[in-house]
């Protein structure tokens, strides 16, 4: 059995060396070998030039989602009157800052039954006449609340944390809730039974980070 395995191995090396020694043995492997790189080659290119060639989608066609809108634009601080009338406003009462001199100390007081209080705001007033109240700026209506006493109060909020407070009010043009824009009629000044010295009057503040914060320093009066 192993003679016939050996014989046989030794035939096929034979049979195997008579190959390699034909003239046209090399040559054939060689070109057999650049056919297969070749299409190798082509195979590669051919699927590199559908990938280059594939359209790309339409801009126009792609869906960006959904659209936020943003106000990119920060509004600076107005009167809460028309501009117009800021020759014939007089601010009746002053912000209080315990840093003010004594005037203007004496001046941020309101006085109700002997009992003193001091101003959170300012209260600006036209010669006793009534006057449109404006919003400062654009924001949310947080509250109304009327109160014939202290004067009727409009609460707006505001995109930069900022709130404006408008007391002394009637005829009130909007109501909890509503979007308002910079200078949108909010009603009309007037007086009130709690603060009668100071007649037909707005009491306006504004609050930052919910501290009272003095509205002349961004309005110039």
């Amino acid at each position: 059995m192993r003679e016939d395995k050996n014989s046989k191995t030794s035939q096929k090396q034979n049979e195997k060396g008579q190959l390699q020694k034909k003239p046209w043995f090399w040559p054939a492997v060689y070109a057999g070998g650049a056919l297969m790189l070749a299409g190798m080659l082509f195979g590669y290119n051919s699927l590199v030039s559908k990938v280059e060639e594939a359209p790309l989608p339409d801009l126009a066609e792609v869906d960006p989602g959904p659209v936020v809108e943003t106000n990119a634009r920060a509004e600076t601080m107005k009167y809460p009157f028309k501009e117009a009338n800021l020759s014939k406003v007089q601010v009746l009462q002053e912000f209080y800052e315990v840093e003010a001199n004594a005037e203007a100390r004496e001046n941020a007081l309101m006085v109700f039954n002997q009992t003193f209080t001091t101003s959170s705001g300012i209260s600006l007033a036209m010669n006793g006449e009534e006057f449109e109240v404006l919003a400062a700026l654009s924001g949310k209506v947080l509250e109304v609340k009327l109160d014939a006493f202290t004067g009727n109060k409009i609460v707006i909020e505001h995109a930069d944390g900022k709130q404006t407070h408008y007391s002394s009010v009637k005829d009130i043009a909007v109501k909890e809730g509503d979007e308002v824009t910079q200078g949108q009629v909010l009603g009309k000044a007037t007086d009130n039974e709690w603060n009668q010295a100071a007649g037909i009057h707005l009491h306006f503040e504004v609050l930052e980070n919910g501290k009272y914060v003095n509205p002349k320093k961004s309005l110039a009066f």
